[in-house]
């Protein structure tokens, strides 16, 4: 994501205002106004510095009426930051070696293109969201994205006759108009890749998207405290896990996906192998 780009996403993520709900002032003791006084505290002392947290946080804390909210920004979610980053306030910075820290993203990049209105935002989200991983469906954004139902079907209604529907083994999903005749004639693939923990192929559509992961795998790949394992994809779905211990690919193979292809996973484990520069060994485990 580009700082040209990264506006539009913070806009449809502020666009919600979640931190004027009342959960927000009973949590962390910030009504709106307290927000917008934190907001302005982060700016100011932000200004022509790149901060660790720990710095960020014993100048924000300075500031009248912020002192009690030095506990809730050093928890590892960082929540309290989020509305300020959402309305384009802060970013990361370089990081030390041991540190993150944080900048403002206007004086972090000289391409950093503001936030727009969310209005004009919108229909870039989703024509973005459905470039990258359409068909998809209003649920399948709105969880990518972070809005609320009434808010994504909203921004899906405004990006108009862009769209087009399309059937999904009987459920209906949208992908770009201009898209369309490209899927149609794209041809099923047979490729296997190995894909790291964490990856967009998973994250995009979600976790619980049955097209990607079959839902009784859902927790072979979604893990507790929030870590995403690395996928084995064949077919366009997740068909596996992997690992990698020493010189050992330790593939755990989904019963369902049929028999394990031998030979393009030991090709897909050559091409792993050649990126990290050592030879590997392939094992195969029923799962």
């Amino acid at each position: 994501m580009t700082p040209e780009d990264a506006g539009v996403f913070l806009s449809v993520l502020a666009a919600g205002r979640t931190w004027e709900r009342p959960v927000w002032e009973r949590y962390f003791g910030l009504n709106p106004a307290g927000i917008e006084r934190f907001r302005e505290a982060v700016r100011e002392v932000l200004d022509g510095q790149t901060l660790t947290r720990e710095e960020l946080i014993a100048a924000v804390t300075m500031k009248p009426g912020l002192g009690h909210i030095g506990d809730s920004l050093r928890t590892g979610w960082g929540t309290l930051l989020k509305p300020v980053a959402w309305q384009g306030d802060l970013c990361f910075g370089p990081q030390t070696r041991t540190r993150v820290t944080f900048m403002r993203p206007d004086q972090a990049s000289p391409h950093w293109a503001g936030i727009p209105d969310p209005e004009v935002a919108g229909p870039i989200a989703v024509a973005a969201y459905l470039r990258a991983y359409g068909p998809a469906t209003v649920a399948g954004f709105r969880r990518w994205m972070g809005a609320s139902e009434k808010s994504a079907r909203g921004l899906f209604q405004r990006t108009g006759d862009t769209l087009a529907s399309v059937d999904v083994g009987g459920e209906p999903a949208f992908i770009l108009a201009e898209d369309l005749d490209d899927l149609a004639s794209t041809k099923p693939s047979r490729t296997i890749r190995l894909l790291g923990g964490f990856d967009q192929w998973v994250l995009g559509p979600g976790t619980d998207d049955p097209h990607v992961i079959a839902p009784q795998r859902r927790t072979a790949v979604s893990k507790q405290s929030g870590w995403i394992a690395p996928i084995v994809i064949a077919r366009g779905a997740v068909a596996g896990t992997w690992e990698l211990d020493g010189d050992a690919v330790r593939v755990t193979w989904f019963r369902e996906a049929g028999k394990p292809p031998r030979r393009r996973l030991s090709a897909e484990v050559k091409r792993l192998g050649a990126t990290l520069d050592r030879g590997l060994a392939l094992s195969v485990t029923p799962g």
